[in-house]
């Protein structure tokens, strides 16, 4: 049970109250640090996932805890993102932008219980190629938001950060769209 790729994927899940912690703190010192822990939690991902089949070393634990892990630490920086605090009144996601990540706060809970709804049924949902893109825009817009906070002499890094956002909510209404005509498929 406590192989080094599960270990990656319990340090991922460690890491997130020490994100929050720093994101409650706007400084762009606190922003510059967030950003390194996040890219470093980032390659833990990757390399949790490719230590494991490499070695061999494939688990039911891994495969239970690895998607926990990454919701986790998405909705918890997105939250941080949204929020407003008496130090940042104006949160790095404000106006129309906190319907992107509620687009994809929302998914994250719906595909979550669809997929434990049909684990009940045995009915296994493999992760597509665009749910992989859609992956790869959330991190790529967290990570620059956080970056954007570091950078505040820099604002096209945040609208990168925004952009990418959008980005990953419209993929996520595409993939959370297939996610649910599979599993309409199998409801009473």
């Amino acid at each position: 049970m406590l192989t080094l790729p599960n270990l990656l994927t319990l340090s991922r899940i460690f890491a997130v109250p020490i994100l929050v912690f720093l994101l409650w703190r706007p400084a762009p010192l606190d922003y510059a640090i967030t950003f390194v822990l996040y890219c470093v939690v980032g390659m833990t991902d990757y390399f949790d996932g490719y230590l494991a089949r490499a070695q061999g070393q494939i688990s039911r634990l891994g495969q239970f805890l690895d998607p926990i892990a990454d919701k986790i630490m998405v909705v918890a920086v997105l939250i941080m993102l949204i929020s407003s605090r008496k130090e940042n009144p104006v949160p790095e996601i404000a106006g129309l932008h906190i319907i992107a990540a509620l687009i994809i706060l929302l998914r994250e809970i719906f595909v979550s219980g669809l997929r434990e709804y049909l684990a009940s049924l045995q009915v296994s949902v493999p992760v597509s190629q665009l749910a992989k893109w859609k992956t790869t825009f959330q991190l790529v817009a967290l990570g620059a938001l956080i970056l954007g906070g570091a950078l505040p002499h820099m604002p096209w890094v945040h609208t990168v950060g925004l952009m990418s956002l959008w980005a990953a909510a419209i993929l996520t209404l595409i993939t959370g769209w297939d996610y649910l005509r599979i599993g309409l498929k199998h409801f009473d």
